[in-house]
């Protein structure tokens, strides 16, 4: 992707690979954990959790940075935190639960929220490294990101194991020998990481040609679909208390997208 669309640009300017090791550690750490609080609570659950990633952004900067937010903005942040938080208290349906490898709502929730705290560190990072490198384009910090993380991960799961006979974390080994006995799972593994590089592929075209506004709006419909996916195809049933949770999110943010719809026009009409 970098030879197609930075053909004949300069390498000069562009952000070195070097400087992604450290951010590369808290995106390592951060998906793993969403990735686990599965097992913890549903997939709505979890997806509803971390689409309150603006409750700890506006968190930060008012008690940090003295930011200062407008009335609609709040409301916003209420809405969304009022609908996490409801959903969270209503009971999960027993077809759901029997779904959980181990039902444990504080700790899935807990594991969703270090999972944003990690993600906002990792954000700002690279945005910090794209106004240092100006000419940095999207695929030198995916490849960045990426190639880090395939160092770190190769390091936790296949060289630990060979030299620490009691390696009490993730087996590469093991995994590898589990995916060999069930081979519909290394297809579904395969198909998840194609899934994923070509989507991260769409979501930089995005912005590249459409602006970030674009992509929220389309990301935040996204996650909405995914609920309603989720529980009617999937078998995550949710009771009419939680549907209404989930209005009560998706409202918020919403709300938050048409502010920044009406900014930006307002920024464009100044022009």
């Amino acid at each position: 992707m970098i030879k197609l669309w930075s053909s004949g640009s300069n390498p000069a300017g562009r952000v070195p690979l070097s400087k992604f090791w450290g951010v590369s550690i808290t995106n390592t750490i951060g998906p793993t954990m969403g990735i686990e609080a599965l097992k913890y609570i549903s997939y709505p659950a979890q997806v509803l959790a971390k689409s309150s990633k603006m409750i700890p952004v506006m968190l930060m900067g008012t008690l940090l940075y003295g930011v200062k937010y407008t009335l609609p903005e709040y409301f916003c942040t209420f809405l969304v935190a009022g609908g996490v938080s409801s959903f969270a208290l209503l009971k999960t349906s027993s077809k759901t639960i029997k779904k959980l490898a181990n039902p444990n709502a504080p700790l899935g929730y807990a594991l969703c929220f270090l999972n944003l705290a990690f993600d906002g560190y990792t954000n700002s990072t690279q945005d910090l490294l794209k106004s240092r490198y100006p000419k940095t384009n999207p695929w030198d910090i995916m490849l960045g990101m990426n190639l880090w993380g395939t160092i770190y991960n190769t390091v936790i799961m296949f060289v630990a194991p060979l030299l620490l006979s009691n390696w009490p974390y993730a087996n590469g080994f093991e995994a590898v020998r589990f995916c060999q006995q069930n081979p519909e799972v290394a297809w579904d593994i395969l198909m998840f990481c194609l899934c994923g590089a070509m989507g991260q592929n769409f979501i930089f075209l995005t912005i590249s040609r459409f602006g970030s506004l674009t992509n929220t709006t389309i990301t935040t419909t996204r996650k909405f679909m995914s609920i309603v996916i989720s529980s009617v195809i999937s078998g995550n049933p949710l009771s009419l208390e939680q549907w209404g949770s989930v209005v009560m999110v998706f409202s918020g943010l919403s709300l938050q997208i048409y502010l920044k719809w009406q900014r930006k026009k307002g920024r464009d009409h100044k022009e």
